[in-house]
């Protein structure tokens, strides 16, 4: 039977509208703002009209698309079956960008093919997901075992540090919240869950505390300076020790305004919005470059969007990521087995992670970790994962029970 003769009803039940209409209505923010945020630098710069960056996320919503439409002709539960091979691949990969990737802006992430650029974690996110999920939907009965929940955690904690050493923060912090709520929800006892959120608490803490009280001769925890200045920078403390000379206090002020200026460019550019916006292409923030070009785009992008479209700009934009957040609950409560439903839980996991932490360091809710903002920020890699995500949701809705 072809799609075409199928009752109207079946075609209705075959797509989930609500989310893709969510999704399509981000990507136009998404493109409309990245175009406002780097168009007038990209043809100052003299660039052609084909190397826009704007253009190049297009390209990606373009090719994202596609993936989908290949994803969604293949059940989740074949694809499954090639978890675990995706995983280690993944971690492969991790291992090459710290033998052989690029270095930008101080942290190596991405491995360089030429024209294109290709950033490994972001994949890995999704391997982890469907290893992860395929690995705990068995029979509840057997996740009572400490020794699975060891593994289970081993899984989310390998790719978690290879990526931390990238120095990438913001995306190696995500595993750890999506394998709890897929552990939570598979059915992994809750004392094991609370032993090892207290103890991580308890490490937080004491990191805390080492950082930003501890004397320089008594710290037992190294962080890298960028990862110490932005939890001084977020608890607003005084880069400076307390026996610092003068000269030493004024050279730790300005280090500490160096440090902070992203943040506070990123406040006055959410605050001068106010309800209705500067218009669009008419915020002063990003095209005086207050806020740094560099970032604008990508980190940044929601100030941009809050600057220019203000309040209800803003919440326009949350809405929509509320409709894909809800849409996926619903899929995973309509999945037809253990696999769908912890595999929808996962990507509905993973992009709430990821939108409250970038929303968050853009409104100082959070530290900057630099993490992007799903099919908002700029990135080829990020938006076709992003997109392979909510591909994910599709295809189990797809093959979701009828009733």
């Amino acid at each position: 039977m072809t799609w075409d003769r199928l009752p109207s009803t079946r075609r209705e039940r075959a797509i989930e509208w609500p989310l893709w209409a969510a999704v399509a209505g981000l990507m136009l923010f998404g493109a409309a703002f990245i175009f406002s945020a780097t168009g007038a630098v990209d043809s100052a710069e003299g660039l052609p009209w084909w190397r826009f960056r704007v253009l190049n996320q297009t390209l990606a919503y373009l090719l994202g698309i596609g993936a989908v439409v290949v994803l969604c002709l293949v059940d989740y539960a074949r694809l499954a079956r090639w978890a675990l091979v995706a995983y280690w691949i993944s971690v492969v990969l991790l291992v090459a960008v710290a033998l052989f990737g690029v270095a930008r802006l101080g942290a190596k992430r991405w491995i360089d093919f030429g024209p294109v650029q290709f950033q490994p974690s972001e994949f890995a996110k999704l391997a982890f997901l469907f290893a992860l999920a395929n690995f705990l939907a068995r029979p509840p009965g057997e996740l009572n075992s400490p020794l699975l929940f060891a593994k289970a955690l081993g899984m989310a904690l390998l790719p978690f540090v290879l990526i931390l050493k990238q120095p990438d923060l913001g995306s190696s912090l995500v595993f750890v919240p999506v394998a709890l709520v897929m552990m939570f929800v598979a059915g992994v006892p809750r004392k094991f869950l609370l032993r090892f959120i207290g103890g991580s608490v308890l490490l937080v803490v004491l990191i805390l505390v080492d950082v930003m009280f501890a004397p320089p001769g008594w710290r037992f925890i190294t962080l890298e300076d960028y990862q110490k200045h932005r939890l001084l920078v977020y608890f607003a403390l005084d880069f400076a020790p307390r026996n610092a000379s003068p000269a030493e206090r004024l050279a730790a002020r300005a280090e500490q305004e160096k440090k902070s200026y992203n943040v506070k460019q990123a406040l006055i550019s959410v605050g001068s919005g106010g309800f209705v916006g500067k218009g669009w292409r008419s915020g002063t923030q990003s095209a005086l470059g207050y806020l740094p070009r560099a970032v604008a785009h990508n980190d940044f992008i929601f100030s941009v969007i809050a600057e220019e479209t203000g309040f209800l700009g803003s919440v326009a934009v949350l809405t929509l990521y509320g409709v894909v957040l809800f849409s996926g609950i619903k899929i995973a409560s309509q999945a037809r087995d253990r696999l769908g439903r912890l595999l929808a839980v996962g990507v509905v996991a993973l992009l709430f992670t990821h939108i409250f932490v970038n929303i968050g360091m853009n409104i100082r809710m959070v530290p900057v970790t630099g993490i992007p903002l799903p099919l908002l920020s700029a990135g080829g890699t990020s938006v076709l994962c992003s997109l392979i995500a909510v591909g994910i949701l599709q295809n189990i809705y797809l093959h979701r029970r009828h009733y």
